[in-house]
C-alpha cells in the first residue's frame, strides 16, 4: 500500500434495520468483551487513511466510537447503495479519491483487505472492485454453469468520481449493488473462504453463537 496520504478512506456501513435480531444496532452487540463494531474498527483502521460510520438516526448512541457519522441521503432505507453514497459525499470534503467499505457486522473480513482490492483496481479509470469468496460445497454444484463466487456487495472500492452517477441511479430507484457496478465495469477481488468465509457476518442471534466459536481462528 502507498503512504498514508494516498489510502482510501474508509466507511463502516451500520445502516441496515436488523430485523432478525429483532431490530436495533447489530454493531454495537457485544463479541468476546468488545462490539462488532469494535471488532471492524480495529481491522480497518490500518487499512485506510481515515474512517467514517454510515448510520441513520441518533448519532449520539455512536459518540464513544470517535468516528464522524454520516447519514444516508436518499429516504426510506435505499440500502447498501445509499450508504456508499453516504460515504462518497463525506470522502469528497475529505479531499479524497476513493473508499473502501465495511460491513458493521462482519468481524473477520481480511487484514489485507484494501491492498487486494486496490491490485484489482490497477488500469482501471475509476477504481470499482467487489470483494467474493469461491462459492463452496453443494451451492456451487447446484449452480451449474453459473457464477462460482459469492460477491460481497457491503465491501468494495468506491471511486468518489462517480458519486453523482450513483446518486442519480438511487433517484431513479436503483438498489442492486451489483447492477450498477456491473455498469461501470466493476471488477472483482476473491478473497480465500478457509478455514471459513471471512465476510460471514452476524445477522441472527445464532449467527452471534457461531462468532463466538469462530474468534479463536480469526
Amino acid at each position: 500500500m502507498p503512504d498514508q496520504i494516498q489510502k482510501p478512506l474508509g466507511v463502516i456501513l451500520a445502516g441496515g434495520l436488523a430485523t432478525r435480531m429483532g431490530g436495533g444496532d447489530k454493531g454495537l452487540l457485544q463479541l468476546g468483551g468488545q462490539s462488532l463494531l469494535a471488532h471492524v474498527i480495529n481491522r480497518l483502521h490500518p487499512q485506510v487513511g481515515g474512517m467514517a460510520l454510515n448510520a441513520n438516526g441518533d448519532a449520539a448512541r455512536f459518540a464513544d466510537l470517535g468516528l464522524p457519522v454520516v447519514v444516508d441521503s436518499i429516504d426510506g432505507f435505499a440500502g447498501p447503495l445509499a450508504g456508499v453514497l453516504a460515504g462518497l459525499d463525506w470522502a469528497a470534503e475529505q479531499g479524497a479519491d476513493s473508499i473502501v467499505t465495511a460491513a458493521a457486522d462482519t468481524p473477520f473480513f481480511p487484514h489485507d483487505l484494501v491492498d487486494r482490492l486496490a491490485q484489482v483496481a490497477a488500469g482501471q479509470r475509476y477504481p470499482l472492485v467487489l470483494a467474493t469468496t469461491p462459492r463452496l460445497g453443494d451451492e456451487a454444484l447446484k449452480s451449474g454453469g453459473g457464477r462460482r463466487v459469492n460477491r460481497h456487495p457491503t465491501f468494495g472500492l468506491w471511486p468518489v468520481a462517480l458519486r453523482d452517477d450513483l446518486r442519480a441511479a438511487l433517484n431513479d430507484g436503483l438498489r442492486k449493488v451489483v447492477l450498477w457496478t456491473d455498469r461501470h465495469e466493476g471488477r472483482e477481488a476473491l478473497f480465500p473462504a478457509e478455514p471459513f468465509d471471512p465476510f460471514f457476518n452476524v445477522n441472527t442471534p445464532d449467527d452471534l453463537t457461531r462468532a463466538k466459536s469462530m474468534l479463536e481462528r480469526a
